[in-house]
């Protein structure tokens, strides 16, 4: 949230005598808004990469690339993660173990997608990607149009080495309740309509879709206290668990383990779909 304050004042002020008040009042907001927050998980998530479920056979080779919610920051234990969830919903739902490799930075904008993908092997193959980020590209007002070139881009990539990809759209920031009003409607905005961008230019690319401000945006909004961590802006335990049940189904599709998929998510060439 260090530039949330200009960033929502640039999308939500229009013109007029009442532009340097609201822009004031927005910046009073934003500043209100890192006081609550503040840093109290660090900026280390637990380290979940390894090989799941070994027992279960043929392994699956799952990447993760994005933000914190991605590298899974906010969760207690490896298996709490993002990728640790994941990784044990593919082993159940396909009956293969899962090697987990994360490659997901704290902090991270679109932008830094292609150094996640620079820092990988060379011989790297993943079978399938999940991608989740977009959260630092509204608050730090980075235009939707950079960050979803960033986005098509990393997807290509990950295409050209071989692998299924599935792209979480950018969360909505309007369950973020340290975030007060008028700040907090802005952010909602600005990040359903990334979140639309995403959804659009993954689809093109080929990869998989799940709209997260939908299908678990709901959760985080009517369940505060259960599904965000102790700092109220990253998801807690079971907030993991919600988002990686939510994404599961695109995964094992993507995998070709399912046919059928829930609302909310979407399938490249499917008219449509979710």
């Amino acid at each position: 949230m260090t530039r949330a304050g200009v960033a929502l004042a640039v999308l939500g002020i229009v013109a007029g005598g009442t532009a340097y008040g609201a822009h004031e009042l927005l910046h009073r907001q934003a500043a209100q808004a890192r006081r609550r927050i503040g840093k109290p998980l660090g900026e280390d998530p637990p380290p979940a990469d390894r090989h799941w479920k070994k027992k279960y056979g043929a392994p699956v080779d799952l990447l993760l690339l994005g933000d914190s919610v991605a590298a899974g920051l906010g969760a207690e234990k490896p298996k709490h993660t993002l990728g640790g969830r994941l990784a044990r919903g593919i082993a159940v739902g396909a009956e293969r173990s899962v090697r987990l490799r994360t490659a997901a930075v704290v902090g991270s904008e679109s932008s830094v997608l292609a150094a996640q993908l620079a820092s990988l092997p060379p011989a790297y193959r993943p079978d399938v990607a999940v991608i989740v980020v977009g959260g630092n590209d509204v608050t730090h007002r980075v235009p939707v149009a950079e960050s979803v070139r960033h986005l098509a881009e990393a997807i290509d990539h990950l295409r050209a080495r071989g692998a299924e990809v599935v792209v979480g759209t950018c969360p909505d920031l309007g369950a973020l309740r340290p975030v007060p009003q008028p700040l907090r409607a802005l952010g909602s905005r600005a990040s359903r309509q990334l979140a639309d961008a995403q959804r659009a230019v993954a689809l093109e690319r080929g990869a998989r879709v799940v709209s997260l401000g939908d299908v678990v945006g709901p959760f985080f909004i009517t369940n505060p206290d259960e599904m965000f961590s102790l700092d109220r802006f990253h998801p807690s335990a079971h907030g993991y668990k919600r988002t990686a049940k939510a994404m599961l189904p695109s995964v094992l599709a993507a995998l070709g383990v399912v046919e059928e998929v829930p609302f909310g998510h979407h399938a490249p060439g499917v008219r449509g779909s979710g």
